[in-house]
């Protein structure tokens, strides 16, 4: 009863701490009134936060992408866009590699083993295969989305109104996942199949708002996995899909060129993105093996919910 109020508590206070930013997005209409915010030139600056603000969120189930949307615009600054935001991913993908080195070499090592032994049992395979399988479906889709959805910047995906719905419904998910799930099954209980179910569910993040590690994480609270379980295959399962995104992206950057002065800020921000990352991985599995999400479901109810209350209102000002 004492842990559930705590983090009830924990949840108002860090809704709370972005009120203001909320609020100070939401002064800006006409990006939830559906004209879309114009993308600019990111400074040394504003690299560093927005690289502080990727690492955080991009592993705490709380949408990284929400967050790169609402918070510049928060502080009066350009929509980095989509193409900023994926090559500042690269710092979380070598913060997860980094963090998970002795996993990935002993998954690595052990599929090897197995497929020479034929032992298509052992933990290791299992978990290869379903991080390869579970991989497919967030690579499909996002290709999907990059013919039909060329201009995904000024898409209406990217509006307010979007992330705030997809934050509020994910926390309802992540609440109903918390009520329903066991939250017994170990590690190393893992099977491929969770892998493709947590894969189906990673590419519902294409979805801003929806947040990756936070679709993957409920998906494995609804399986019944011990929650420090969930998120580090979660972690773990988003490798490629992070790494790929990141690597298109980096590639259009500079294929379309990138002129002198925006090249240290991108340095920044990766940079940023990687120690802010490594950060969240180890406190989120610390907080994890003791505490529920339900921390995390109060902070996305409110925050989806001040986006639409603030929008409305916002709306109705002449």
């Amino acid at each position: 009863m004492l842990s559930r109020q705590l983090n009830y508590l924990s949840g108002l206070g860090l809704s709370a701490a972005i009120t203001v930013l909320v609020h100070q997005t939401l002064a800006l209409a006409e990006n939830v009134s559906g004209n879309p915010a114009p993308t600019g030139q990111i400074n040394s600056f504003q690299a560093l936060i927005l690289g502080l603000v990727q690492g955080l969120t991009e592993f705490l189930p709380i949408s990284s992408t929400a967050h790169l949307k609402v918070i510049p615009l928060a502080l009066g600054w350009a929509d980095p866009g989509v193409s900023y935001t994926a090559v500042i991913q690269l710092g979380s993908i070598a913060a997860v590699i980094w963090y998970f080195w002795e996993d990935l070499r002993q998954i690595s090592l052990g599929m090897v083993k197995a497929l020479r032994t034929r032992n298509y049992q052992s933990l290791e395979f299992k978990l290869a295969l379903g991080i390869g399988l579970g991989t497919l479906p967030i690579v499909f889709e996002g290709l999907l989305l990059k013919i039909f959805v060329p201009d995904f910047d000024n898409s209406p995906l990217r509006s307010l109104t979007t992330i705030a719905l997809a934050s509020i419904v994910m926390s309802l998910l992540l609440a109903l996942a918390e009520k329903l799930g066991s939250h017994r099954r170990p590690f190393e209980r893992l099977t491929w199949k969770d892998g493709v179910w947590m894969g189906l569910a990673q590419s519902l993040a294409l979805i801003p708002g929806v947040s990756r590690s936070g679709s993957t994480l409920t998906a494995g609270l609804f399986m019944n996995l011990e929650r420090a379980a969930a998120a580090r295959f979660s972690f773990l399962l988003g490798i490629p899909a992070i790494t790929l995104a990141g690597l298109v992206e980096f590639k259009d950057v500079f294929k379309t060129g990138v002129a002198p002065d925006t090249v240290l800020p991108l340095i920044i921000g990766v940079a940023s993105s990687a120690v802010f990352s490594y950060l969240a991985i180890a406190w989120l599995i610390k907080f994890l093996q003791k505490r529920s999400t339900w921390v995390f479901v109060w902070y996305r109810l409110i925050f989806g919910a001040l986006i639409l209350l603030g929008g409305l209102g916002a709306a109705r000002t002449p």
